[in-house]
């Protein structure tokens, strides 16, 4: 597991009918773990509202669901950075299960835009936020 990891817990209320971890809460994670991965470069997102006037918005996203988390899994979920632009940031992400050798329960490349806070428009990403941003391939 390389890059940024962050530890999560499945609930009962992450849970669909079946017992497994319900599709959209993948989503969940990985947001949650890039929140994590950004206060751990130093940065909080309400802060670069305030004041750069920025936020960061999910462009695009592409999710391959490879198999099942179940109730009371322990999982980490995986960020790192595929590619930097001025503007833009493109993420490799991850949810696998903690004690499991077995591979990714979840993938999914992201696409994040910085944006002006007011008129969402596309804005370079502060010169101090994008040399924390490391490429790793």
């Amino acid at each position: 597991m390389a890059g940024f990891q962050w530890d999560v817990r499945v609930y009962y209320e992450d849970t669909d009918s079946g017992g497994v971890v319900y599709y959209a809460n993948y989503l969940r994670f990985m947001e949650r773990a890039r929140t994590e991965w950004m206060r751990s470069l130093g940065f909080e997102q309400d802060q670069l509202r305030a004041d750069a006037g920025i936020l960061f918005a999910v462009r695009s996203i592409n999710l391959d669901f490879l198999r099942p988390a179940h109730f009371n899994d322990r999982l980490v979920v995986t960020v790192s950075v595929r590619k930097r632009g001025q503007a833009s940031i493109i993420l490799d992400q991850a949810v696998l299960r903690r004690a499991d050798s077995d591979g990714p329960l979840c993938t999914a490349v992201v696409r994040i835009a910085c944006v002006e806070a007011e008129s969402f428009r596309p804005r370079p990403i502060p010169d101090s936020l994008l040399k924390e941003i490391v490429n790793v391939g």
